[in-house]
């Protein structure tokens, strides 16, 4: 889904074409897409958007009179901005919302229905809408600290906790983990001081770097294609490449729904970390290092051999 850099990104690119415009109207395409019921959705047609804010993972347009409309595009959703009155596609097409300049399109790829519009009412109503966690440039190293270590976690999944920080999911992650030479699965209460503020500073250069080269990418365009998986990212989605800082393959484990993309030698001490359905699988026969797996990969010859069924 979209994080911090996607959505500053989108921001930047909404602003000059939204901000101090009226909405004309709204077309909803999909009964999943709107979760609230009062106020209605008609209610910011004829109010112009006064201001665009991030709120974690989230797009917020602030409309006259404290109207609120609370996106959360979740995996598969994306903004798309048209011609005016362009529209609404029929597979993917979420809503469309007219404004006198064009018309910006909410769509959602896949057959599931994850994204969602709310639509608040005043301040105190927005407020429910934040899960809560801390944004990285607007606390100091205690802070961050003290909020990393509240609870006994991986580090993987304290930064992608949307409670304890802002913005940062599954992709940046990967590319924080590495550049802080870190493991997904050291638990946050064992991390040293030196530690925790090697990792801020990274947190900070990862995301503030990749937010500037998106929207210098983008230029005056419209971004088309958000994505978790950029070219140039270091760790995420490059699983079997390369590590672009040592050149050991980069490895993964998967886990629900997620995955976590590493180099064993940056992070790991070249320690290969357990996936939990293949070390489950194969018991004594999941590799603990790469010397070790690369003594069990089979050579070609045997390999071929036992394909062709030959004693």
């Amino acid at each position: 889904m979209p994080e911090y850099p996607d959505i500053e990104l989108y921001l930047h690119a909404l602003r000059p074409r939204i901000a101090g415009q009226r909405i004309d109207r709204v077309r909803v395409g999909s009964p999943f897409l709107v979760r609230s019921v009062d106020p209605p959705i008609d209610a910011v047609v004829g109010r112009r958007v006064m201001a665009l804010h991030r709120l974690g993972k989230r797009v917020v347009w602030e409309a006259e009179d404290e109207l609120f409309l609370v996106f959360h595009l979740m995996i598969a959703g994306r903004f798309r901005w048209k011609e005016p009155g362009a529209k609404l596609p029929g597979k993917v097409g979420l809503a469309a919302f007219d404004f006198p300049a064009g018309t910006l399109i909410v769509t959602e790829a896949g057959s599931q229905r994850q994204a969602s519009l709310y639509v608040a009412r005043g301040r105190a109503a927005l407020a429910a809408h934040d899960p809560g966690g801390l944004d990285v440039f607007a606390i100091d190293l205690p802070g961050f600290a003290a909020r990393l270590r509240s609870e006994s976690h991986t580090l993987k999944r304290a930064l992608t906790d949307p409670r304890l920080f802002s913005g940062i999911g599954n992709a940046y992650s990967d590319e924080i983990l590495l550049a802080a030479r870190l493991s997904p699965l050291q638990l946050t209460g064992r991390l040293s001081d030196s530690d925790v503020a090697r990792l801020l500073e990274v947190v900070r250069a990862v995301l503030s770097t990749w937010r500037a080269r998106l929207i210098r990418e983008a230029g005056d365009g419209f971004p088309e294609k958000v994505t978790a998986f950029r070219e140039g990212m270091a760790a995420h989605g490059r699983y079997g490449q390369p590590c672009p800082v040592c050149g050991t393959t980069i490895q993964r484990i998967r886990y629900a729904t997620n995955e976590a993309n590493y180099c064993p030698t940056c992070q790991t001490g070249g320690r290969l970390l357990a996936d939990r359905g293949l070390s489950r699988l194969l018991r004594d026969d999941w590799p603990r290092t790469l010397e070790e797996m690369a003594r069990r990969k089979p050579t070609r010859p045997e390999t071929d051999a036992r394909v062709r069924g030959d004693k």
